[in-house]
C-alpha cells in the first residue's frame, strides 16, 4: 500500500489521545460539516442528463478502457421545456391523486427531443449494440435523425434494441454490470425523464437525496450527521444486494401507473425493462439473454430512465416506513441515496433492523447481510457515501465530537488511481498533460470530500501525489535517487502548477463565517 495511505490509518485519530473526552459539537471551522446545500460546484447535475449519476465524486466510465473520468455535466434547459416541466410539477404537487393521461405526445416535441439528445451527447459514452455513436449521427445530419425518430414515436413504430452489457471494476475488486442502450434508446429514455421527472419529483420523499434537482450526496451526508448530533445515535448501516437487478417489474409499473394512466408511456417503460441484454465473451462471441423479461425483474444500471425508476421504487420503502408507524414507534429516521440508506434511531436499532428486513422481503429485495450492521455512535463509526461518521478529535478544542471525515477506503482508492496515472507506462506523456490530469482528479475529489475533518486526508493525499509525481519525473528525466533536490515541492507546486489540497479549507464558505 502506498506510504501516504498507510500513514492515513495512523493519522486519522478518531478519539482523544487518552481515549476520553466528551462528544460535543465544537465551534470549529474545518470540523463543521458546513451549511446544508453549500458546495463549490454542484455534486450532481441539475439536469437529468447524467444517466450514470452515482455516489461520491462525479466520475464517468469509459467502457472501452474501463477507466473512470471526472465529469461535470450541467446543461441549461430550454425555456419551453422548463415551462412544460413547471406545469406538470405544479399539477402533480397540487393534485396528489391526479393521474396523467396524455403525455406520450410530449416525448416527440421538437424542443424536448432536441434537449434530450443534447443531454445524452454531453455525457458522451460508447455506442450500444448497433455501434452507432453521436459522431456517426452528426456526420449524417442530426436534424434528419431527430425527424426520423420523431416519426417513429408519432407512428408508434419505435421499438428499443437490446442493451449492451459491460462490467466495470469496483474498488473492492468485483465487477459492476452496466447496461448501455443504443443512442436512440438513450435519447427516447431521456425525453421520458424530462417529462416524467417533474411529476414524480412531487411525490418523492424528503429522505431521498439521489438523482434529484438541487439535492446531492453531500446533503445526504449532512442529514445523517444532523440526526447523529440530535441523539439518533443507534444506527442501522444497511446494504442491498443488486438493487437495480432485483427491482420487480410488476410492482414497479404499479408505482408508475399510480400517477400515469397513459398506456403508451407505460408500454414504453415495460419494453425498456424487458429489453434483451447482449454480452460479449472473452472470445468476442455475442450472447443475448432475456432474463429480465423471463424473471420479471431488473432495471439496467446505466440507462437514463433507471435512476428515476429506482427512486420511484425505493419510495415504497421510505414512505412505508412512516405509514406503518416504524418511524414514530422506534424513533427511527431514514436517509436514502440510491440503493444506500441508513436508519438513525433514538430507539432500538435491533428492532429497526428487524422491521427493515421484513419490509424488504415484502418488496422482494434482498438485504446484504454481510455488509448490513448495527452500531452505536460515537463508540462505533460507519461509512456512508464515502464518508466516515463517528467520533472525531479536535486538538484545538481538546475534546471529541461526532463528525465526518473522508473514509480511509476513499483515500486509498484515490491513491491507487494516482499510482496508475503516474506509472512508468505513462512516461511518454508531457509533464503538462499529466499535471493537468492530476489536478482535474484532485480538485474533483476534494470538491466532494470537503465536509468535516478533512485536513489529515488532504495532507496524506498531498504527500502521496507529490511523491508519485516526483518518482515519475525522475523516471522520465533519468534522474537517480528520490529527486527531492531536483524536484522539490516548490517546483511541483509553483513551477509545474500541481494542485495542493492543503489549505483549501480556508476557502470553504463557512471558514470565514
Amino acid at each position: 500500500m502506498a506510504t501516504a495511505c498507510v500513514h492515513m490509518e495512523i493519522e486519522c485519530n478518531t478519539g482523544s489521545p487518552s481515549g476520553g473526552g466528551r462528544d460535543r459539537q465544537p465551534g470549529l471551522r474545518e470540523e463543521q460539516t458546513g451549511p446544508s446545500g453549500v458546495a463549490e460546484r454542484p455534486v450532481g447535475p441539475l439536469t437529468p442528463g447524467n444517466a450514470g449519476r452515482g455516489k461520491g465524486p462525479q466520475f464517468k466510465v469509459n467502457v472501452q478502457s474501463k477507466e473512470s473520468q471526472e465529469i461535470d455535466v450541467s446543461l441549461p434547459t430550454p425555456q419551453t421545456v422548463r415551462n412544460l416541466q413547471a406545469t406538470l410539477h405544479a399539477k402533480a404537487k397540487g393534485s396528489p391523486n391526479y393521474r396523467f393521461y396524455a403525455l406520450y405526445d410530449k416525448l416527440y416535441r421538437k424542443d424536448v427531443l432536441t434537449h434530450a439528445y443534447r443531454c445524452c451527447r454531453a455525457n458522451a459514452g460508447a455506442g450500444g449494440v448497433d455501434n452507432q455513436t453521436f459522431e456517426d449521427i452528426e456526420s449524417k445530419g442530426l436534424p434528419q435523425w431527430l425527424d426520423e425518430l420523431t416519426e417513429e414515436l408519432r407512428n408508434k413504430t419505435y421499438h428499443p434494441q437490446p442493451v449492451r452489457r459491460v462490467h466495470i471494476p469496483k474498488p473492492n475488486g468485483k465487477l459492476r454490470p452496466l447496461g448501455i442502450p443504443t443512442v436512440k434508446d438513450r435519447v427516447v429514455q431521456m425525453a421520458a425523464v424530462l417529462v416524467l421527472e417533474p411529476i414524480f419529483e412531487a411525490d418523492l420523499q424528503p429522505e431521498q437525496y439521489a438523482y434529484r434537482p438541487y439535492r446531492s450526496a453531500l446533503d445526504a451526508v449532512q442529514a445523517v450527521h444532523w440526526l447523529l448530533t440530535r441523539g439518533y445515535t443507534e444506527v442501522v448501516d444497511a446494504d442491498l444486494s443488486g438493487y437495480f437487478d432485483s427491482i420487480p417489474h410488476t410492482e414497479l409499473l404499479k408505482s408508475v401507473a399510480r400517477r400515469i394512466s397513459d398506456g403508451r408511456i407505460l408500454g414504453l417503460i415495460k419494453m425498456w425493462l424487458d429489453a434483451p441484454v447482449e454480452e460479449t465473451d472473452e472470445r468476442g462471441r455475442k450472447h443475448r439473454t432475456t432474463r429480465n423479461k423471463e424473471e420479471g425483474r431488473g432495471c439496467p444500471q446505466g440507462a437514463p430512465i433507471s435512476p428515476l425508476l429506482s427512486n420511484l421504487y425505493m419510495r415504497r420503502f421510505v414512505l412505508g416506513w412512516k405509514t406503518l408507524g416504524h418511524e414514530s414507534r422506534l424513533k427511527a429516521r431514514i436517509v436514502n441515496y440510491a440503493d444506500d440508506f441508513v436508519i438513525c434511531c433514538r430507539g432500538s436499532s435491533r428492532e429497526a433492523a428487524q422491521a427493515m428486513r421484513a419490509m424488504m422481503q415484502t418488496l422482494k429485495l434482498t438485504v446484504n447481510e454481510t455488509k448490513t450492521r448495527q452500531c452505536r455512535v460515537p463508540d462505533d463509526s460507519f461509512d456512508f457515501l464515502g464518508y466516515t461518521l463517528g467520533r472525531c478529535w479536535s486538538a484545538k478544542m481538546g475534546r471529541s465530537y461526532i463528525g465526518t471525515r473522508p473514509s480511509k477506503k476513499k483515500v486509498i482508492e484515490l491513491c491507487r488511481i494516482v499510482n496508475e496515472r503516474t506509472s512508468r507506462n505513462w512516461e511518454f506523456r508531457s509533464v503538462e498533460e499529466l499535471v493537468t490530469e492530476l489536478n482535474r482528479l484532485l480538485v474533483g475529489w476534494a470538491n466532494y470530500f470537503r465536509l468535516g475533518q478533512v485536513s489529515k486526508a488532504y495532507a496524506a493525499v498531498d504527500r502521496h501525489v507529490s511523491r508519485r509525481l516526483r518518482q515519475w519525473l525522475c523516471g522520465k528525466h533519468k534522474v537517480q535517487g528520490q529527486g527531492t533536490s531536483r524536484f522539490p515541492n516548490d517546483h511541483l507546486y509553483q513551477t509545474l502548477g500541481l494542485a495542493q489540497l492543503k489549505g483549501r479549507t480556508r476557502n470553504f464558505p463557512w471558514a470565514n463565517a
